[in-house]
């Protein structure tokens, strides 16, 4: 029992790392019916950026004092992930935007190789994991039988709270409203004053920013960083939108969870143990999609006359 509430413990705090990435994807395909496969390696650059920003701009004398030195890298991540969502949407994506959809697929496929690359080369050493530093509280929170390190609890608490952040800004908000109006129908949203390409690159940073939290929280929970990071996490968060519907930021956070859960407990109890996780994530993902083809919160597509 107590094992199974552990493994319950870690699938929650999972599925908040794949939670924060898998709104990126969703938001970006709901905006331009994009799947950005390079979103994984946005996750990525921002823990190698919040890792550049701790080794080269964080004064000595204030960096063990995580209440200063965390803010700071997150920041420092978030700006890495941000310019380089920027310069993706601009110069790789946007070009494509009126081509076959196959055309920007292929593109976000080599973006995804050229980050990894780009970050091998720059980085020394890049090809095997680096020390991320301990930038907020050590120790754990045991609850019984539980333990969760306190960077684990971070990481739930600002995923829960980022997301219910972003959902409010869509909803309420004017520039929330031109993103929906944008993804329903964005010629109709053009002639009411939207501008699609503001709101296209709004989505874009929203997406990055929460990428980059998600890979400095990720480097200070588990304390190692790799090259490799990004496109892992970046299949469970595809994975996740796709099952919660993409589209569907509620559906994304519900679906990354559940990726969080079915990889801890299948890695625990199912046959083949972790080494077969990801094939009992695909065997829940395609079970659904049998049944709700949408997704678990997604909407049927209307047939255009």
């Amino acid at each position: 029992m107590s094992t199974l509430l552990q493994q319950l413990a870690n699938g929650v705090v999972q599925g908040a790392l794949i939670a924060l990435i898998a709104l990126g994807y969703t938001m970006v395909y709901g905006i331009i019916q994009l799947i950005n496969f390079a979103h994984g390696e946005v996750f990525m650059v921002g823990a190698y950026g919040g890792l550049a920003t701790y080794t080269w701009i964080v004064p000595e004398s204030v960096k063990d004092v995580w209440y200063v030195s965390l803010p700071i890298v997150l920041v420092g991540g978030v700006a890495v992930s941000v310019a380089i969502a920027l310069l993706m949407e601009r110069f790789a994506y946007r070009p494509l935007r009126n081509a076959p959809r196959l055309a920007p697929l292929i593109t976000a496929l080599g973006v995804s190789v050229f980050l990894q690359e780009f970050v091998r080369n720059f980085y020394p050493n890049a090809t095997a994991a680096l020390p991320f530093p301990g930038v907020f509280v050590q120790g754990q929170l045991v609850i019984g039988p539980i333990r969760v390190g306190w960077s684990g609890i971070l990481l739930i608490g600002v995923s829960v709270l980022l997301s219910i952040a972003l959902q409010t800004y869509i909803n309420r908000s004017r520039m929330g409203r031109a993103m929906r109006a944008t993804a329903q129908d964005p010629d109709t949203a053009k002639l009411m004053g939207v501008n699609p390409d503001r709101v296209i690159v709004l989505t874009f940073v929203l997406g990055a920013a929460l990428a980059g939290v998600a890979g400095v929280l990720f480097g200070t929970y588990l304390n190692n960083i790799n090259t490799d990071m990004g496109f892992q996490t970046g299949i469970f968060a595809f994975t996740a939108a796709v099952l919660g519907g993409v589209g569907s930021i509620r559906g994304a956070v519900v679906g990354a969870f559940i990726i969080g859960l079915v990889k801890t407990l299948a890695g625990q109890y199912m046959p083949g143990g972790t080494q077969y996780d990801y094939v009992w994530i695909f065997v829940v993902l395609i079970l659904v999609l049998v049944f709700r083809p949408q997704g678990l919160f997604g909407e049927p597509e209307r047939v255009r006359a």
